[in-house]
């Protein structure tokens, strides 16, 4: 991750209230508060981002002009009394709006936290004995990740109540290029005070295999360290005339589609006013959608491992571990970049450069017919609009993808790759079940992957219902009827083959509490019942699901009470300004049991009301040799599709490949100046 302070001059300033705040105003509203407030050099600020309008205020800019106030939101944390703080600071006004102490949580591990806990432990007598033990000389090889502790499984001579840390040590074998996550230095276990910054405890188990780590293979994935093909022939995506789409500030304008380009240090990507051009009128469907939480589970019962439960989102803040994609970017053809801009424990703004990437992607047939009578073939390609980012966690890279398609579909995907969180093994332990073995006496740990997507939909407008569909068979009997058959008797089915789609209407947020039926085919559909289409038909987007799994944390567990949002794939809410994030607000350290499990107690109504989806999509990693060193992109993902949205297939537009190459054509000829033609003026 590349990340550089604000360079003068700064961006122009936000011309939208949901757009991030620039790096002027995080330094202006750090001003604000520390001439309001006596903020001492031992506090950290753990985050200062936009605190983003109500509803009620974007309704107003939209409908009459009334640009909201701009406000920042600050978390920090005081040091010195061990104390968490959150401000709210009014910056067009030059004011301090709120200043509490929030007591008894732990905001995310600060980027400075994670630098400053590897210099500790790096220091301590007792942790280079350890690792001396194990046959490392040179200490300047060793990593030391900090990992999240997590609530219930804090050993019990440390006091809970410390901002701690769980580090875990690898060590690199000869330089440092080299992959030190293929070497894993098991048994050594750090407890670090991220507030003293001081060790409080050191676990050393014993060495587990007398010089195992020398004999480890050096599991090397850099490009100078590998016999590359030589058949691989270049493959170039060519955009003669520039890409199809129009940004404007963070607003872009695709294919119909229009929404905005968000970010969020904890979120990273976050999409708003997703909706689609029809006949001139832009007609909503989702008003913010991002991946709101993370819950990473590990089942190995090895002590070294059971005990690994990162929250990638809450506890780190996946937008500040962002890549700049300057270099290494999957995309091809023409790039559009946005920057990520975040703060640093001080209150500087610094900015992630091109965090997010805008792109579009052949993507094969979008629709085809032959007339076998008339041999007339019509097929059209299939294009679609990538809006992505890359966050690396310690050992894991996720890429986050939104795919906008021109029928009107809208899918979230997730690519998993990076260095598997590996052990030490000896070959007896490969037939366990818990982990595999990768290479020789090196495991992975089975463990799950769950991501929380969090949509705010808006299908025509706010007032929306919820309906579970799934395939339902009509059971067959004398005459086609049987007495258990709660349809019409006079509704028969003597071919025995009938079957329907059955539709509930999910009323309240506890039916609407709902896990995949992929052998019934069960998907949810919101639909607005204010507006209808042409067959006089509610509009509606439904959201199919992909890949999923069932959680295997046990109740009761700490992993379970931590992530009970893992126990639905789907969950409903009316929407609240309060409720963001499933897990809670303050998810480090927290002994669990809030956010969607406390909110939705309530039972409240969700028939026709402003809705928020809440996706669960889980992903069950049996680990494998080819996952080593380095895992093949495994993808996941989920899909809204309109439904009675439009009056017909809205993809019957779009020009053959033949139409299209005509057109540039034409423009080549028309224009002797390539700037006129990359412009798209016909």
């Amino acid at each position: 991750r590349m990340s550089k302070e604000v360079q003068e001059p700064e961006p122009d300033p936000s011309t939208h209230p949901s757009d991030p705040l620039t790096g002027d105003e995080i330094r202006d509203a750090r001003e604000i508060l520390e001439r309001e407030k006596d903020i001492n050099e031992s506090t950290r600020y753990a985050k200062i981002v936009l605190d983003e309008p109500t509803k009620d205020e974007l309704d107003a800019y939209d409908e009459t002009g009334t640009t909201p106030q701009r406000r920042a939101f600050i978390r920090l944390r005081d040091i010195e009394d061990k104390a968490t703080y959150e401000a709210e600071v009014a910056i067009d006004d030059d004011s301090l709006l709120n200043y509490e102490h929030v007591a008894g949580v732990q905001p995310s591990i600060t980027l400075t936290e994670f630098e400053l806990c590897e210099e500790t432990v790096k220091s301590h007598d007792g942790w280079q004995e350890a690792v001396a033990k194990r046959g490392v000389e040179d200490l300047d090889l060793a990593m030391v990740d900090p990992w999240s502790v997590g609530h219930h499984l804090v050993p019990d001579d440390v006091d809970p109540d410390r901002r701690l840390a769980h580090g875990m040590t690898f060590i690199r074998k000869g330089e440092k290029e080299d992959n030190g996550y293929a070497r894993p230095l098991d048994n050594i276990h750090v407890w670090v005070d991220l507030d003293e910054m001081e060790v409080v405890k050191l676990l050393d188990r014993g060495v587990k295999e007398p010089d195992v780590i020398h004999n480890l293979e050096d599991a090397k994935y850099l490009e100078k360290d590998r016999d590359l093909r030589e058949d691989l022939k270049p493959y170039n995506v060519d955009q003669p005339d520039g890409p199809s789409w129009e940004v404007d500030g963070r607003k872009v304008e695709w294919q119909n589609w229009h929404f905005r380009v968000g970010w969020t240090q904890r979120e990273g990507l976050v999409l708003h006013d997703i909706g689609y051009e029809d006949d001139g009128t832009v007609r909503s469907v989702i008003n913010r959608a991002s991946c709101a939480e993370m819950a990473v589970p590990y089942g190995d019962r090895d002590p070294n491992h059971n005990w690994k439960n990162a929250f990638d989102v809450g506890e780190y803040n996946i937008g500040r571990l962002a890549n700049s994609l300057t270099e290494g970017c999957d995309c091809l053809g023409y790039m559009h970049y946005f920057d990520g801009i975040i703060n640093d424990t001080h209150g500087e703004p610094q900015v992630i450069p091109n965090a997010i990437c805008l792109h579009e992607e052949d993507y094969g047939t979008l629709w085809k017919h032959t007339d076998w009578r008339t041999e007339r073939t019509e097929v059209r390609r299939n294009r679609r609009l990538t809006v992505s980012f890359v966050a690396t966690v310690g050992n894991y890279d996720y890429e986050f993808n939104w795919y906008l398609y021109q029928d009107g579909s809208i899918e979230g995907q997730v690519r998993l790759t990076g260095i598997d969180s590996a052990g030490l093994t000896a070959p007896q332990d490969d037939e366990s079940g818990f982990s595999e073995m990768l290479a020789p006496q090196i495991k992975g740990m089975i463990h799950q992957h769950f991501f929380n997507f969090r949509l705010d939909m808006a299908v025509d407008g706010d007032e929306n219902e919820l309906y579970r569909v799934q395939n339902e068979v009509v059971p067959p009997g004398p005459d086609g009827v049987q007495n258990d058959w709660p349809g019409d008797p006079e509704d028969l089915n003597p071919a025995g083959q009938a079957f329907y789609a059955d539709r509930t209407l999910l009323e309240t947020e506890q039916e609407a509490q709902e896990m995949i039926a992929p052998r019934k085919g069960r998907y949810w559909q919101v639909e607005n019942p204010t507006k209808t289409s042409a067959l006089d038909r509610p509009v509606g987007y439904r959201l199919l699901p992909g890949e999923n799994v069932d959680a295997c944390a046990q109740p009761g567990s700490s992993v379970h009470e931590r992530s009970t949002f893992i126990d639905n794939h789907l969950w409903a809410t009316p929407h609240s300004e309060d409720e963001r994030f499933p897990a809670g607000e303050y998810i480090n350290q927290s002994a669990g049991n809030e956010g969607l499990p406390a909110w939705t107690e309530a039972d409240r109504s969700i028939d026709g009301e402003d809705l928020v989806l809440w996706y669960t999509l889980g992903v069950n990693h049996i680990t494998r040799p080819e996952d080593w060193p380095i895992l093949p992109v495994h993808i996941s993902s989920f899909k809204l599709e309109p439904v009675n949205f439009f009056d017909e297939n809205p993809a019957m537009d779009v020009p053959p490949e033949h139409a299209i190459k005509n057109i540039s054509a034409r423009r080549e000829a028309k224009y002797d100046d390539p700037d006129q033609v990359a412009k798209g003026d016909d």
